[in-house]
């Protein structure tokens, strides 16, 4: 099904109570590719109705985290709160059309009926007392809320385009409340409302709603609107099995951009493989998701967000980067006044091992330490008399050097390890120890190259020693 321009419009809808979760941000990502893929609109929609729990922070948060994965929309953002008199206006239409009614009954009548169907183990529904009620028999003045008239026979049956068809009988349903005695509007109207009035064809969401559907669409039958397509998404769970918490990372988008040092494309990617599949592919880019993606793909069961393997794939991207790119990104976790030429010179060599946006960091550190540099442990632990006697030789040897390439370097340095009689790995632990401070690194002639002749030569000579010295000692 689509619009009356038969067009296809998705939305996606969040609360804005707190940050872009993951489940939120694949929800996002599956309603816009939909969307791209049969080239419609998606749309955006903040649902800001809870004043008390909505804030100015999380809204910004969530179309910040929107914005950093690439997800863009078809026009303006709809603020739910600012529709409030739309809403009540249908509620009222529903009023007069005999689809819903007024209910007089207080908070105290309310809270006896839910005793009474506890102490009869009854399900807790509203049981319909004022649905036939003459409202004239209320005391004059009292105040009311307005519910729907739900069907309370029969049975109402959704085609969902992911949990297929699925049945629920309409006595299960309660003639809940659309306006609230205050004249505000309640979720379930003004989710079909808005919907609606912004032309959505597909409702894509959690499985979570699925009931919400059953009590929604007697609102489009009322007003005889359009019904949409519904695919509800099974929930995402942790590697264990276990609903989704913070714990299995269930985290804002921000988190894994700031914290973590994923990349947009990255988490894109693995967001789209969370729940839907195209054959064996696990790395698809932006361009071909949108080409591929529908949702016949989408699986029934619940997908299992798995830390490491989001990592894995951020190291795939961050390899496929542009370096410039690359160093823009790392350098401010690095430090202030960073050299950025110096940082995109060294990224060929630091991104083929990094598996996010901090080990790109740490790897790129050495380039930026001040003499003397600190060692860490196990580099210590390298810089034996014998380690410090090798240096000054590697040092001698290489002050001859004018051509401070990676190829003249190597050429100059292999044939020395054999004069010594020594395996090229046994020249490289020492230099990495005294150049870097750590015990890993890229390739030491890359290390030397980067570093440059001067810089090189000085935190060689820092960990020296000759050999007259060494037997002095």
């Amino acid at each position: 099904m689509a619009s009356d321009s038969g067009e296809v419009v998705t939305r996606f809808a969040p609360s804005p109570t707190g940050f872009l979760h993951i489940g939120g941000a694949r929800t996002a990502l599956f309603n816009w590719l939909f969307a791209r893929h049969h080239g419609g609109k998606a749309l955006l929609r903040i649902e800001d109705t809870d004043k008390k729990r909505s804030t100015a922070e999380a809204i910004d948060a969530i179309i910040d985290g929107l914005s950093w994965l690439g997800l863009d929309y078809d026009a303006p953002v709809v603020f739910q709160s600012e529709r409030a008199g739309r809403h009540a206006e249908v509620a009222h239409q529903l009023l007069t059309a005999g689809h819903a009614y007024k209910c007089f009954a207080t908070p105290e009548d309310l809270e006896a009926m839910r005793a009474a169907q506890r102490a009869a183990k009854q399900p807790l529904r509203y049981d319909g007392r004022w649905r036939d009620r003459d409202p004239g028999t209320a005391p004059e003045g009292a105040p009311f809320v307005i519910r729907l008239k739900t069907p309370d026979d029969g049975e109402t049956v959704i085609q969902d385009q992911v949990q297929g068809s699925v049945t629920v009988r309409n006595a299960e349903l309660d003639d809940y409340v659309l306006l609230r005695a205050d004249g505000t509007p309640t979720y379930m109207l003004a989710v079909v409302v808005d919907d609606h009035d912004m032309g959505v064809t597909h409702v894509i969401r959690g499985d979570d709603h699925l009931n919400n559907a059953f009590r929604q669409l007697p609102i489009y039958r009322a007003m005889g609107w359009q019904e949409p397509v519904y695919a509800h998404i099974p929930l995402i769970h942790g590697a264990d099995g276990a609903k989704l918490s913070k714990r299995h990372g269930a985290l804002g988008a921000e988190n894994y951009r700031d914290e973590f040092g994923i990349l947009p494309e990255a988490l894109f990617n693995y967001l789209l493989r969370l729940g839907w599949g195209h054959g064996d592919r696990e790395e698809i880019s932006r361009d071909e998701a949108i080409a591929l993606f529908d949702l016949a793909g989408v699986g029934k069961s619940p997908s299992r967000f798995d830390l490491k393997k989001l990592q894995n794939l951020n190291g795939h991207y961050i390899r496929e980067a542009d370096d410039a790119r690359l160093a823009e990104l790392v350098a401010p976790r690095i430090g202030e006044g960073i050299d950025l030429a110096l940082l995109t010179r060294a990224m060929p060599q630091l991104k083929l091992r990094a598996k996010d946006l901090d080990e790109l960091a740490t790897g790129a550190a050495f380039l930026f330490k001040t003499r003397p540099l600190a060692l860490e442990d196990k580099a210590a632990a390298l810089l034996t008399s014998d380690a410090r006697v090798l240096l000054a030789k590697i040092s001698a040897r290489l002050r001859n050097q004018d051509d401070w390439t990676v190829a003249a370097l190597e050429a100059e340095l292999k044939p020395f390890a054999e004069e010594l009689g020594l395996g090229l790995g046994k020249l490289a632990q020492p230099m990495r120890a005294a150049l870097t401070g750590t015990t890993t690194s890229p390739g030491i002639f890359d290390v030397l190259a980067l570093l440059g002749r001067e810089e090189s030569l000085a935190r060689l000579d820092a960990h020296a020693t000759s050999a007259d010295a060494s037997q002095q000692a």
